[in-house]
């Protein structure tokens, strides 16, 4: 698959994970005030877009200006998590197996899930469990259709010409312009197919989110920093 040449090993973002749920669970049960709400960030991209950078650098911004860990979700993670049961298990019972909103989510979706992907299940209440607690950035997995629910999400998709994606995926793949051309509007359908099936639902649709950012004309950090002043503006955090 040749996202996962263009993306850090798994197990880098599974640990970080690991570490995100043990800090939820030392969190104290009891607080004195309700705890603000803290938010959920979905990106979504073209293939070939740098949606991963973007995400691995808003989550060192987040990180910095909200002074708490943060999480990067991705199909890669979560389907390593359904993998490691113990992992899942323990993920779902500090973030509630029994999520308020799951079953009105799920209800959602294309039947066909049900029976031909049983996995889409367990991914699907990792990402709205998740999404509830709040820190995470969720790259893909129609993540801004899955948590459009959740009061506190944004969602943002990055977009960009057909001769910006070529270059930036030859570059990044190490090859020819006409293998990462067919490698492009492959992965492309794959993903349209996904979300149509699925999802019943087009993420081509801007009205799903909050912001698109061209990519041919801002380059991976700075819309990183545009969704970090957006999404702090809105949850009126001050910058360090």
């Amino acid at each position: 698959m040749p996202d996962n040449l263009l993306i850090p090993s798994v197990d880098l973002r599974i640990g970080s994970l690991e570490e995100y749920n043990r800090r939820q669970k030392e969190k104290p049960f009891f607080q004195h005030k309700k705890p603000k709400s803290r938010p959920c960030i979905t990106i979504s991209r073209e293939f070939g877009c740098e949606g991963y950078l973007v995400a691995e650098r808003l989550r060192e911004l987040m990180m910095q200006r909200t002074r708490d860990e943060w999480v990067l979700i991705d199909r890669a993670v979560l389907e390593e998590v359904a993998k490691r049961h113990n992992v899942s298990e323990e993920i779902l019972q500090t973030l509630g197996e029994n999520n308020r909103i799951l079953n009105e989510i799920l209800a959602t979706f294309s039947p066909r899930w049900k029976s031909d992907q049983d996995y889409f299940r367990l991914l699907s209440r990792h990402i709205i469990a998740l999404a509830e607690q709040g820190n995470i950035i969720i790259s893909e997995l129609g993540g801004a259709i899955i948590t459009r629910h959740i009061e506190h999400s944004y969602h943002f998709r990055i977009y960009g010409s057909e001769a910006f994606r070529v270059a930036s995926l030859s570059r990044r793949l190490n090859t020819p312009a006409e293998a990462a051309e067919k490698v492009m509007h492959r992965q492309q359908k794959v993903r349209d197919h996904f979300n149509k099936a699925f999802l019943d639902q087009d993420d081509h649709d801007p009205s799903l989110y909050h912001m698109l950012l061209n990519n041919d004309r801002i380059t991976a950090g700075d819309i990183a920093h545009t969704i970090a002043d957006f999404v702090c503006a809105r949850q009126g955090e001050q910058h360090p």
